[in-house]
C-alpha cells in the first residue's frame, strides 16, 4: 500500500531528493528524516494554512523545514532548533540550495532550556519531531507559543505501533502513551492522529 500510494503522490524538488540521497548515505540515523510522502505530506499542509510564523523542534538534516517553509506568506519565517553542531554545515546548504535562506533561521541549542527562554510567541504552526523522551515536556511550552486557532504537527505518536501493543513497556513507549493520552483528554485542543507513517497528530489550539 505503501508503495502505491507513494507512487501516486506529487514528485518532490529535485534539491528535496539530493538532500534525501545525501542522508541516507551519510548521516547517521537517517530513518529520521521526513522523507518525500511525509514531506509532500508537510508542504502541502503549510500551503494551505499559509503561517507567517513557524516553529519547528527538531531540524535533522533539513527536510521538513524546507518542506515547511514552502507555505510561508511573504516576509513570513520559519526557526528551527537542532542539537547537533555537526549537521549545521549540511543543513544551511541545502536550505541555500532550496532558496530559503531568508526564510529559515537555524538555532543550534538544546530544545527544552531553548524553548523555556525564548521571546517569540504566538507562531502559526509548530511540528515537533524531537527527543520523544521530552515530549511531555514541550507540550505545555509549545502549547502557549501557539496562537489561538494555530496548528501544532507531532510526529512519531505511534512508535513503530508499540503504544498499542501492551506487550512493550519501555520507557520512551510508556511516554508517547502517556503524550498521546494527556492530548486526548485536553480541552484546549481539537485533534487528529493520523495513521500516517510512524503516526502525526494534528492539533488546533481552541483557547
Amino acid at each position: 500500500m505503501y508503495a502505491y500510494v507513494e507512487k501516486h503522490t506529487a514528485l518532490v524538488k529535485e534539491s528535496l531528493c539530493q538532500l534525501e540521497r545525501d542522508t541516507h548515505v551519510n548521516v547517521l540515523g537517517s530513518r529520521m528524516i521526513s522523507g518525500a510522502y511525509q514531506g509532500k505530506f508537510l508542504e502541502l499542509l503549510s500551503q494551505m494554512i499559509q503561517p507567517f510564523s513557524i516553529l519547528e523542534v527538531g531540524t535533522y538534516t533539513g527536510y521538513s523545514a524546507i518542506c515547511l517553509a514552502s507555505g510561508l506568506r511573504l516576509k513570513g519565517k520559519l526557526i528551527t532548533l537542532e542539537h547537533n553542531e555537526e549537521l549545521k554545515d549540511r543543513i544551511l546548504k541545502y536550505v541555500e540550495n532550496a532558496g530559503y535562506r531568508e526564510k529559515i533561521e537555524l538555532r543550534i541549542v538544546e530544545a527544552l532550556p531553548h524553548l523555556q527562554s525564548m521571546q517569540e510567541e504566538n507562531f502559526d504552526l509548530i511540528f515537533l519531531d524531537a527527543d520523544k523522551e521530552n515530549y511531555l515536556n514541550y507540550y505545555p511550552l509549545l502549547l502557549n507559543k501557539l496562537r489561538i486557532g494555530g496548528w501544532l504537527l507531532i510526529d512519531n505518536v505511534l512508535w513503530s505501533g508499540k503504544v498499542y501493543e501492551s506487550a512493550y513497556k519501555d520507557k520512551i513507549t510508556e511516554i508517547l502513551r502517556k503524550f498521546n493520552d494527556n492530548i486526548q483528554m485536553d480541552s484546549n485542543v481539537e485533534n487528529i492522529m493520523l495513521p500516517f507513517r510512524d503516526g502525526l497528530s494534528l492539533l488546533r489550539r481552541l483557547r
